[in-house]
């Protein structure tokens, strides 16, 4: 089921539910307190992190200004090592691209590494309604792939399960999609981690075909990469005969120098590791080694116009660590599902909008996902200005049609501070009439004092305060 949640209820409504699922947010406080806390303890390690996050902004930068000629690199490199390379402007293209590819092979399934533009795009559902079978093999996809729900966090897909719900959907649904979960499993780790694994490993010896998707893909040498932390992605990568990788085109990088600083930040950012446990590259095919066809699909699907705009492209430097989730007070108490999309929290909120434009109610709710804290800025590791771009998109959001009352209002406010006495006037008639003023707004206001009351106006205001302080300190100078 993960796929673009397109037709999801826009996000002050999903969270509204989100809030009052107590399980849901102990779960999630559990988990991002757990991860926040070792993640800065491993950034504390190292003495020059500020440093590596300059440096990973100035590489992000200034591969997205040039990136038409590192793609260029890339497809030469790649093809040059025996692989083969896709354009695919969508996400239809994509997975048509994709599907094409496996029915070449004559095959009806396939085993996929962890990925979020797969995600992104509905691959799962495409290959689906084309007769394929797709399995995850990430654990936590797993748990979301069998349990027939959709991903909530881009580290965690399952953050939102706890390890009773794990036990009861292994129990229920494994047998459904291949060896059934064992008599009497329980929710203890090790044993929940046993059931896929014997679950998972006669998919990894029977498939000849792999999807994944890449951290990193270095234009000197067309070399991809993917860091994880289970094993599963280098059992796809390497006994398929077949391997199809859907990247975005905005996660390539000019040289194995570039990918040095990324190998360092990316483990601590994302698992708090000082490096994962597999980091698997491969560069086309080589004979004897692993999978005989190479396709690489570079995906588009809405980046070229985010590259467009000079302060929403800052979201294409994101590599996907979701520390800005695990510090998000909001993403906290609303869980993931409440984005409406394969990318939630802070960077979701984002970058969502911008992929997907914001005429829909959920895209258009994103952008005030957000209390502009700015913790999602301090941890990010190619340092996104995310508070920025959510204020951008709120000025675009409110350009469109729908939003005359609130731009009448701000245009009134702004006429009001730009001339004092129109301001002073309007702060004396609000003392004046205090106690008519309502706790709640009404109209479309509403909204602002759902959960809060109005605050009461002083009986005064700090301008007439001030201006009578000073009139006693000039009184009591002359006596």
């Amino acid at each position: 089921m993960s796929g673009t949640f397109l037709g999801m209820p826009a996000f002050p409504e999903a969270a509204r539910t989100s809030v009052h699922n107590p399980t849901l947010r102990g779960n999630i406080r559990h988990a991002t307190h757990t991860i926040r806390t070792k993640r800065a303890a491993a950034v504390a390690e190292l003495d020059d992190w500020a440093e590596l996050r300059e440096a990973g902004k100035q590489i992000k930068e200034h591969t997205l200004r040039h990136l038409d000629r590192y793609l260029v690199q890339l497809e030469e490199a790649v093809t040059a090592a025996g692989g083969t390379v896709h354009w695919a402007a969508d996400a239809d293209e994509a997975n048509r691209i994709v599907t094409d590819l496996v029915r070449a092979t004559g095959e009806s399934e396939v085993v996929k590494v962890k990925s979020m533009a797969t995600q992104e795009i509905g691959l799962n559902e495409a290959l689906e309604a084309a007769g394929i079978a797709a399995y995850e093999t990430d654990l936590a996809e797993l748990i979301v792939q069998l349990g027939e729900d959709r991903p909530s966090h881009i580290l965690v897909p399952a953050i939102h399960r706890n390890r009773g719900e794990i036990r009861d959907i292994f129990r229920r649904e494994m047998g459904r999609w291949g060896r059934a979960a064992p008599d009497g499993l329980s929710d203890e780790p090790a044993q929940l981690a046993e059931a896929a694994r014997l679950h998972l490993r006669e998919k990894f010896l029977r498939a000849k075909v792999a999807v994944s998707g890449a951290n990193f893909m270095v234009a000197e040498t067309g070399t991809l990469v993917v860091v994880e932390s289970e094993g599963n992605g280098r059992m796809c990568l390497t006994l398929p005969e077949t391997l199809i990788s859907v990247v975005g085109i905005e996660k390539v990088v000019p040289t194995w120098q570039d990918l040095e600083v990324f190998l360092q930040t990316l483990p601590r950012s994302s698992t708090a590791e000082r490096m994962n446990p597999y980091t698997s590259m491969w560069t086309g095919t080589t004979p004897g080694d692993g999978p005989r066809n190479f396709h690489l699909v570079l995906l588009d699907n809405g980046r070229t116009d985010i590259l467009a705009d000079e302060v929403g492209r800052q979201a294409l430097r994101c590599i996907r660590c979701s520390a800005c989730l695990n510090v998000c007070p909001v993403y906290e108490r609303a869980g993931g599902h409440a984005y409406g999309s394969v990318y939630p929290g802070p960077i979701g909120a984002i970058l969502s909008p911008q992929l997907r434009g914001t005429q829909s109610e959920i895209d258009a709710s994103l952008p005030y996902a957000s209390s502009l804290c700015g913790a999602c800025y301090d941890v990010c590791p190619v340092a996104i200005d995310i508070p920025e771009v959510l204020v951008h998109l709120r000025e675009q959001v409110a350009e469109q049609p729908g939003h005359r009352l609130e731009r009448a209002a701000m245009g009134a406010a702004a006429k009001a501070f730009d001339h004092p006495s129109v301001l002073a006037a309007g702060q004396r008639l609000a003392s004046l009439t205090r106690r008519l003023h309502p706790s709640k707004l009404p109209g479309p206001g509403r909204a602002w004092t759902e959960s809060r009351d109005l605050p009461a106006f002083p009986a005064e205001s700090f301008r007439t305060w001030f201006k009578r302080q000073e009139r006693r300190k000039r009184e009591g100078g002359t006596r």
